[in-house]
């Protein structure tokens, strides 16, 4: 396997989610700022254009986090942070779904069209206007999240999932670009703390 890495909260949730199975992946840098990620010949990897990739041992090519880290998993399935059970694994993708449409995906294009919009806009079409509203969605719904989190360890109970290695990486990040977590949010501050405290996270910072 090769995993095309790059800056950006994408490829450091596959990283974490990697480091916390022990998987060391082969890892070939692609350089962002400069956009090699949308231009030959990385679009022949994800036609998408966007980062991270991972290239299997047949010659096929993974792209999508969640799909990335499924398959990691599924090839390695000691200490499972999808489930061991059919219930388990429905359990994470409910809870991976939910974070990624109602948080991951608003806050990171409010970053896009607003901090980031020298960077995106000739790239990707971008809505500065929409910014504000999704920033607010994006909080609106960590809010939601604070409440189920009450009493729970991690976001799907007692056990650390895809769902808190996606919802960390991309929280760290915001944190950096203008949408930190809430003061008022007690439960997911105290989650986010533990998360931040974990090896694979140290290993995966910068």
């Amino acid at each position: 396997m090769k995993f095309y890495d790059s800056i950006g909260p994408n490829p450091r949730t596959v990283r974490m989610f990697a480091h916390e199975k022990g998987i060391n992946l082969p890892t070939e840098k692609v350089d962002l700022m400069k956009g090699e990620n949308r231009k030959e010949p990385y679009l022949k990897l994800n036609a998408f254009g966007q980062t991270p990739a991972l290239e299997l041992d047949n010659g096929s090519f993974l792209s999508e986090i969640t799909a990335i880290c499924e398959y990691l998993d599924e090839t390695n399935p000691n200490d499972t942070l999808i489930g061991k059970t059919p219930e388990q694994r429905a359990e994470t993708r409910m809870w991976t779904r939910r974070v990624d449409l109602n948080i991951v995906e608003p806050l990171t294009n409010g970053f896009r069209f607003a901090e980031g919009l020298g960077l995106f806009k000739d790239r990707i079409p971008t809505f500065p206007e929409a910014a504000p509203g999704l920033k607010k969605i994006a909080q609106h719904n960590l809010a939601w999240l604070d409440k189920q989190m009450e009493g729970k360890q991690f976001i799907a109970g007692s056990r650390l999932t895809l769902a808190d290695v996606l919802l960390f990486c991309f929280l760290d990040f915001a944190g950096g670009v203008g949408q930190p977590i809430p003061a008022e949010l007690k439960n997911v501050t105290a989650w986010n703390d533990r998360m931040k405290a974990r090896p694979s996270a140290v290993a995966t910072a910068g």
